[in-house]
């Protein structure tokens, strides 16, 4: 069974639109995430793989409707939260 992440050959979602000349990153955020990620990739926290796994489990919806680097977010917090690594429910 295909997972919302998996829509290529899918019909309905629109030309794919292709950046040039753009920055890696449109947002300082973005590039902290990415810096986020790369340490706790390095320090073992957890694997490529998991971090893949953990956007592919998103809820189609909130999938859908979230930037490329808000996926990241979400598997960061996703697996930081379930390994114990950090506890990110605040307060």
């Amino acid at each position: 069974m295909s997972k919302i992440h998996d829509i290529g050959g899918l019909h309905g979602f629109g030309e794919l639109a292709i950046e040039s000349d753009e920055p890696p990153f449109h947002h300082e955020w973005e590039a902290r995430v990415f810096g986020i990620n790369r340490i706790l990739l390095g320090a073992g926290c957890y694997t490529l793989d998991e971090f893949r796994d953990a956007i592919e489990r998103m809820p189609p919806a909130h999938y859908l409707a979230a930037s490329y680097y808000e996926r990241w977010l979400h598997a960061i917090e996703t697996l930081v939260a379930a390994k114990g690594v950090l506890d990110v429910r605040g307060g």
